[in-house]
């Protein structure tokens, strides 16, 4: 498991690196998925 360590003055954040990737990746792939809904769609509107 990565991690970092943030030190900002007196507030210290630890940040989960492989959580973050997940986080990333899955907001990718709904984003992807939502443009291909809209596609389909829009290519139904238009017949």
């Amino acid at each position: 498991m990565r991690r970092r360590l943030v030190i900002d003055g007196n507030a210290v954040y630890e940040i989960d690196e492989d959580c973050m990737l997940r986080k990333r990746m899955d907001s990718e792939r709904a984003e992807k998925e939502k443009k291909g809904r809209e596609k389909e769609k829009n290519q139904e509107q238009s017949k």
